[in-house]
């Protein structure tokens, strides 16, 4: 049996967050127990019960702003030695798109795979797989807090969210960064891609990255691959899998249900801090 993670040890002022962040997972974890009735199965599957959006609104979530004052804006998500890495990292949300495009650069080993980053920049840029594995990278053991209440601790290898924005150089008037998934949710019919969406803050934060590898090794299909957002201090519909664009916006009021992402705009918070 594996033991359980190692607490390091930590100041008192840490251990009061660590002690809050841990509270709020604790009641999150209480308030979807009493759903078990709704059969939910993955991410992918929740629905827009009322119950669940209530939920949502309020047990799941603090404020982005009560978040920061109780945390900081540079505050770490904790981080895991290798002894507590789990043997299998569970996926979350999508587990294998369907959307033809994905599955011919699955296909060809995503060679063929580009990242855009485009929108309110200066320099626009189009990075192959190969190019962002040659770009500064950072190593980092976490847990994922998955919004139905399961947690995984794994190991990713990324590119920071800051240097690839340093690449683009963002012109003033961007605030948000959107990132675009080639998972359909809704039927391939229709335009229901899975997207997301953070703020500077979080964008700069030295944890946020754009990771390519899981436990040391490519990402499986089933946990984003080729490249997945790493947003630690968020719940995981945060951390949009898939990623086929980086897109720089001053607002997403007229994108899709505006309020942006895709649960989001099925009734989730846009802040999802843990």
């Amino acid at each position: 049996m594996k033991p359980p993670p190692k607490k390091p040890i930590a100041s008192g002022h840490a251990r009061g967050l660590a002690h809050g962040r841990a509270s709020r997972r604790q009641m999150l974890r209480g308030a979807l127990a009493s759903l078990g009735t709704l059969g939910l199965a993955g991410c992918d599957r929740l629905s827009n019960t009322p119950a669940y959006t209530e939920i949502l609104a309020g047990a799941q979530h603090v404020s982005q702003a009560a978040h920061r004052v109780v945390a900081g804006r540079q505050a770490m998500a904790q981080e895991f030695s290798e002894a507590d890495i789990a043997a299998h990292f569970k996926g979350n949300g999508t587990l294998a798109p369907r959307d033809d495009d994905y599955l011919a650069l699955q296909q060809g080993g995503f060679a063929n795979w580009k990242l855009e980053i485009g929108g309110l920049v200066a320099k626009p840029v189009s990075l192959s797989l190969a190019d962002l594995r040659a770009m500064p990278s950072r190593t980092q053991i976490t847990r994922h807090d998955c919004v139905e209440g399961w947690s995984t601790i794994g190991k990713w290898k990324g590119v920071p969210l800051a240097h690839l924005l340093g690449q683009a150089q963002p012109l003033p008037k961007a605030r948000y960064v959107l990132f675009r998934c080639a998972d359909s949710m809704e039927g391939l019919t229709v335009d229901s891609r899975y997207y997301e969406s953070i703020d500077f803050d979080d964008a700069y934060h030295a944890q946020t990255i754009l990771a390519y590898d899981l436990n040391d090794k490519p990402l499986p299909i089933a946990n984003g691959a080729p490249l997945r957002l790493r947003v630690e201090r968020q719940l995981g519909y945060k951390h949009a899998k898939y990623v086929m664009k980086v897109e720089l916006v001053e607002s997403f009021a007229a994108i899709r249900g505006g309020k942006g992402g895709y649960w989001e705009d099925n009734g989730y918070e846009w802040y999802a801090g843990i």
